[in-house]
């Protein structure tokens, strides 16, 4: 089995509704996002996924997140910008806009850092 994985950064701030601490106050992280991906086969020139494509879709996604309250934007109005909640989310717009996977690859985890030692995963049921 083969995996790929990057990383890239974006800041942003955020609230978590219904939580008692201080992190129901609106405030800011440097998020850390690294997304894997898995496969058995590599593609006729010896890649799993091109880096170069991954990166352009997760900067992307990032494009609209960087420098954002991220609770004022879609889904999360309503789903709470938890780290937990983010990592789905960006599991779900990665998995939308990747492409050219070879045969059985897959999109296997998303990381989300908060902080340097604080961190959120999503890895898909099978």
């Amino acid at each position: 089995m083969f995996q790929v994985s990057v990383e890239e950064t974006f800041s942003a701030g955020h609230a978590l509704r219904g939580y008692h601490g201080k992190c129901e106050n609106v405030h800011g992280h440097n998020y850390r996002v690294r997304v894997t991906v898995e496969g058995p086969q590599l593609d006729s020139i010896g890649l799993l996924c091109d880096f170069t494509e991954l990166k352009r879709v997760i900067r992307e996604i990032i494009g609209g997140l960087d420098h954002q309250f991220i609770n004022d934007l879609e889904p999360f109005r309503t789903v709470n910008p938890s780290a937990e909640n983010l990592a789905k989310y960006f599991y779900d717009e990665v998995t939308g806009h990747v492409k050219a996977l070879p045969a059985g690859a897959r999109v296997t985890d998303i990381v989300i850092w908060e902080t340097d030692t604080a961190s959120a995963q999503y890895r898909p049921g099978k």
